[in-house]
């Protein structure tokens, strides 16, 4: 592994523009962009993702700025940046991380990376797994309930 590693870190459920926006971002930052896509288990900070983990591996792998993408570790999160070492990771605009208590944490396991925080994408209502679910809820549940407006 050669150039500055950066780490993204996510759960990646259903892809939308905002992700995409995370990971370009992210990779500006660095030569070598490391995603670590969070396992179906460890996510419980909201609903559990639709799409199992292996999917969202494939589907973050295949992005474009992505060099890498594994899942995260089942038990210790920290697992695979100790593995990785990057100089930077980044945290997403809505990601629960408090920047110092995280940094905190990877001093204590002699980790020097430093956390940036990427800022919001700014365009569109659907940059959130949350929001698309609930398009597709509107329009096609509506959609179920009044005939005449079904796709064909």
């Amino acid at each position: 592994m050669t150039g500055r590693r950066i780490v993204a870190t996510g759960t990646f459920d259903i892809l939308h523009p905002g992700h995409l926006y995370y990971l370009k971002e992210s990779k500006k930052l660095g030569d070598e962009l490391w995603v670590i896509v969070a396992r179906d288990s460890n996510v419980k900070h909201k609903p559990r993702p639709v799409i199992p983990e292996e999917h969202r591996l494939a589907m973050v792998a295949a992005l474009k700025p992505v060099d890498h993408a594994i899942l995260g570790d089942k038990i210790d999160m920290f697992r695979p940046i100790e593995e990785i070492r990057p100089e930077i990771i980044t945290i997403g605009f809505n990601q629960l991380f408090n920047e110092q208590k995280l940094e905190d944490q990877l001093r204590a396991r002699s980790i020097a990376s430093r956390i940036v925080r990427i800022g919001k994408y700014a365009d569109g209502d659907l940059c959130s797994s949350r929001l698309v679910v609930q398009r597709i809820l509107d329009k096609r549940c509506h959609d179920l309930h009044h005939p005449e407006h079904k796709d064909h």
